[in-house]
């Protein structure tokens, strides 16, 4: 790993073990037998170097995590010595409160998200598509109406830093009531643009979404959760990523995605709001709008 990624990778633990610890940050550097004036040059990122081994290891002991997850090496907290697999497949759970993905994404807080949907996005579904969704794939709409608000919430804590890039042909085809939602009603399809423009403005720019063209470019839906992991959505199940080198291959995908924008981030929320309003039964969407 480069020495800059891994102290970035310690320095954003560090940052987790303060917050987790309920102390501040002269009682926390005590306890690891540094002076605060040191533990805030550890926080700040100015500097590339790490700590000391001794205090390494203070603050490993002190905080009962391994230091291969310190530094990076292991996505596990009390692994010892020991590489986490590259590769594993996870279950998903329907318990908003115990699921992988809220899991991950609070070990990510702070850092950026990067997040292909294979659909609409979780954080701007009305309860009407929730509900149409959750009858058509047969899943808990309850379950379903709390991840989307905890999506939110999540979304509105100030160091969130969020970048969704989804194909531009998704949401041409939903306005237009075509493919797996061709059951739900023209008004519903309206609101839920007009809902998803509205919380686009309102979020921005901590949530930003960007429009590729899906005909020139593809992808896989997928989630990468700061340099911690990557998850791949198939189905009910999500191929798990832990090592840097995929990780990293992965990020590159997604910045071309993100180059490969048609309508930015800044401009995402007014195109929505035309499709809210366009009028399809004599052009094309492309043509009407």
């Amino acid at each position: 790993m480069d020495k800059r990624d891994l102290s970035g990778v310690f320095r954003e633990r560090l940052k987790l073990l303060l917050q987790r610890s309920d102390r501040n940050q002269s009682e926390f550097a005590a306890a690891v037998g540094i002076d605060r004036s040191a533990l805030s040059q550890l926080l700040s990122g100015t500097s590339t170097r790490l700590p000391r081994a001794e205090t390494l290891l203070n603050i490993a002991t002190e905080n009962q995590v391994s230091l291969d997850w310190l530094l990076g090496l292991s996505q596990d907290e009390g692994l010892t010595g020991e590489i986490r697999e590259s590769l594993e497949i996870e279950e998903g759970s329907n318990d908003r409160n115990h699921t992988l993905l809220a899991r991950w994404h609070a070990e990510a807080a702070g850092t950026k998200i990067r997040y292909v949907p294979a659909g609409i996005p979780d954080l701007l579904r009305t309860q009407a598509l929730i509900d149409y969704e959750a009858d058509i794939s047969n899943r808990s709409r309850e379950k379903q109406s709390d991840e989307t608000q905890y999506r939110i919430e999540y979304n509105r804590r100030p160091e969130t830093d969020m970048e969704v890039c989804m194909p531009r042909h998704t949401l041409d085809i939903f306005a237009r009531g075509l493919g797996v939602w061709s059951g739900l009603a023209e008004h519903d399809r309206r609101a839920q643009l007009a809902h998803m423009a509205e919380l686009l403005d309102d979020l921005y720019p901590t949530f930003r979404l960007f429009l590729y063209d899906g005909r020139l470019r593809y992808s896989v839906p997928y989630t990468i959760f700061g340099p911690f992991r990557a998850a791949i959505y198939v189905g009910d199940m999500y191929l798990v990523l832990n090592a840097t080198d995929p990780i990293r291959t992965l990020t590159r995908h997604f910045d071309n995605l993100i180059r490969a924008a048609e309508v930015n981030a800044h401009e995402t929320a007014a195109y929505v709001r035309r499709l809210a309003q366009a009028d399809f039964s004599a052009k094309s969407l492309i043509d009407a709008i």
